[in-house]
């Protein structure tokens, strides 16, 4: 793919006079990490996000323990890596400096975010848990807008998550998101459905050719090897973010997530950029394919429909 133009402050995305009627986010009233939900609001929860939507929870804080607003300094960031991250399993974060009582008190600090992330997926989607799997948490302490880097990395630009080097094969990616920061707000912008969004770009992608995902592995370019699956949503993904005339006019709603709010996605889904926000955590949970109830929605079966067999074969 051609290298593509930079977002100028010109160009930069707006919200489009045709986005009227969008409205993907979903408030929700809950207050706790593990709250009472009824089996009927546990089954309209599942399917709103199923399709596609961001279950929001204006009212869901997570509080730090005394000492910790320390950390909303970028400071303690390395400063090579966009966030501090702590990998599942782990027992040190990685892309942090400070004392070693500072990098003890940040481990303690995400840890117990990525604890509470895990008890409000297991307790509003008890189906999910036995196919889901802990990844990383983050904490991201910078700001977002201004932030330089290349146009594939530029998040302020709408795309599907796709991880070039770590072929997901089928699992999804649930994400838990909050923002920490005590005074501003995160914005966001999400875009159409995927269904729509793969509408005009799947055209644009291709296949791979014969022994690819075995030489890509080989030169460890993947860490295992790629499905068409992955080929195909790594495209989608770097489409998107170089088309600016598609940034400027897909239908889109742009939503400011207040301090202290939590919300939930299927990142592989919705299309989505942040705009806007200086400090957030962050949990990824990755969902084997068999855990979704409806695949009327998701992108492997929206793209196995458009292309004709299924995309999970290597």
């Amino acid at each position: 793919m051609p290298e593509a133009p930079a977002l100028s402050r010109a160009a930069a995305p707006s919200i489009s006079a045709a986005t009227g009627n969008l409205d993907l986010i979903r408030p929700q009233p809950y207050t706790t990490w593990a709250p009472q939900v009824t089996a009927e609001e546990r089954a309209t929860l599942r399917r709103e996000l199923e399709q596609g939507a961001v279950l929001y929870f204006p009212s869901l804080k997570f509080h730090f323990e005394p000492g910790e607003e320390r950390f909303l300094d970028a400071r303690y960031s390395d400063g090579k890596s966009k966030n501090i991250n702590l990998r599942a399993g782990d027992t040190a974060v990685r892309g942090a400096q400070g004392t070693q009582q500072d990098l003890s008190d940040l481990y303690k600090l995400i840890r117990r975010y990525a604890d509470s992330s895990e008890s409000l997926i297991r307790t509003l989607f008890p189906e999910y848990i036995p196919h889901m799997t802990r990844a990383g948490t983050s904490l991201r302490p910078s700001e977002i807008a201004g932030r330089p880097v290349s146009w594939r990395k530029d998040d302020t630009r709408l795309h599907v998550d796709s991880f070039p080097s770590n072929p997901m094969l089928g699992k999804r990616l649930l994400r838990v998101f909050h923002n920490i920061d005590p005074a501003s707000p995160r914005v966001w912008r999400v875009g159409e459905p995927f269904g729509d969004f793969a509408q005009k770009f799947v055209p644009k992608t291709h296949g791979m050719w014969p022994g690819q995902a075995a030489l890509m592995k080989l030169l460890h370019i993947t860490k295992r090897k790629r499905s068409e699956y992955d080929h195909r949503m790594l495209q989608l993904h770097d489409l998107a973010k170089a088309d600016l005339d598609y940034q400027r006019d897909v239908p889109q709603q742009e939503f400011h997530f207040p301090p202290g709010s939590t919300w939930i996605v299927f990142s592989d889904q919705l299309l989505h950029a942040a705009m806007r926000g200086r400090a957030m955590m962050e949990q990824t949970i990755y969902l084997e394919p068999q855990a979704i109830s409806d695949h009327t929605h998701s992108p492997e079966a929206v793209l196995a429909r458009m292309l004709g067999r299924p995309m999970l074969l290597s």
